[in-house]
């Protein structure tokens, strides 16, 4: 079965996509390895590490989602060669490349993040980010291939299990329990909600004139980790606890969970304020952003009813 629309990646922001263009009546197909199912898509198994597979995957399309990503630890080593794979495919498809991105191209801000700052990061994937905009802004201006990308924070919601308020966050405030947080809890942090990350990449996508840039997508008005925590718990009738973890701690863990290692040259965004501005996205295409008790109350039910968490909860005799 063929489709116009093709979604790389099944995880929390390709899943997002696909739901948005559910409400749209569209159905996409998701490119994965082993051909995940994803409700309201298509599964179409592919490597697309695999240039000849990548291209099949993606053919007769109209639109691509770049959703997929290798390994944290692996992004120096894997993501420039994977992009540039998917822009040839993409291009050779006379497809819209749609790509999700984050922010770690901007290093350290003084200030609120806007749009039209300098990508200057030093860190080793913020480096790595910043030149896989500037290889999309060429790709995009020579006219090899359309693209638009949209930019999150650090997300969480149904299913973004791995994110800083993933699932090591989420779960123990359902339970009452003590969530684990990284840097100052009391610094403003901005956290997009993933259904509003899907969201603004189709719209994106139907918005001519947004192609070649990269925007901020929305988010609810920021506040900091602990208010973050301290509305989630109220939501889920719990009392908020914090656990701070050091820098050390991260480290220590990261010798055996190479990921984690990976979390502390980030540090930075969870240290300082880190407020995000999109105010140029919602004048070119709307501002959709979710209510945070709204996307909170979403993302703590989800947590509330997960396997096993339901048997924890559950009284015993």
């Amino acid at each position: 079965m063929s489709t116009s629309h093709i979604v790389l990646g099944a995880g929390p922001v390709g899943r997002a996509v696909v739901t948005s263009l559910a409400a749209r009546d569209i159905e996409p197909a998701v490119v994965t390895r082993t051909g995940t199912a994803v409700p309201g898509a298509i599964s179409r198994p592919a490597d697309i590490s695999d240039p000849v597979q990548l291209a099949a995957a993606v053919a007769g399309a109209d639109v691509v989602f770049q959703c997929a990503q290798p390994g944290y630890h692996r992004w120096p080593q894997e993501f420039p060669g994977l992009q540039a794979r998917i822009v040839e495919a993409a291009a050779a498809a006379g497809a819209l490349l749609v790509v999700a991105e984050n922010l770690y191209g901007y290093g350290p801000v003084a200030g609120p993040l806007t749009q039209d700052l300098p990508l200057a990061a030093a860190t080793r994937k913020g480096a790595v980010r910043a030149q896989m905009w500037r290889d999309l802004e060429a790709a995009h201006r020579a006219g090899r291939v359309r693209v638009v990308a949209g930019r999150a924070s650090d997300f969480f919601g149904p299913g973004a299990d791995g994110s800083a308020v993933g699932a090591r966050f989420f779960g123990p405030l359902a339970q009452g329990k003590a969530a684990e947080v990284i840097g100052d809890p009391d610094r403003l942090h901005t956290y997009t909600y993933v259904p509003d990350f899907g969201e603004a990449l189709v719209r994106l996508a139907d918005a001519p004139q947004t192609w070649g840039r990269a925007w901020h997508v929305p988010n609810s008005p920021t506040v900091s980790t602990r208010q973050f925590a301290e509305r989630a718990a109220a939501i889920a009738g719990t009392q908020p606890r914090l656990r701070r973890l050091a820098r050390w701690q991260l480290r220590l863990i990261g010798t055996f969970m190479p990921a984690v290692r990976e979390m502390v040259e980030m540090l930075y965004e969870f240290e300082q304020d880190w407020v995000v501005d999109h105010f140029a996205y919602a004048e070119a295409v709307g501002d959709h952003a979710t209510p945070l008790d709204v996307a909170l109350a979403a993302t703590i039910g989800a947590q509330q009813t997960a396997p096993g968490v339901a048997a924890q909860r559950a009284p015993r005799g």
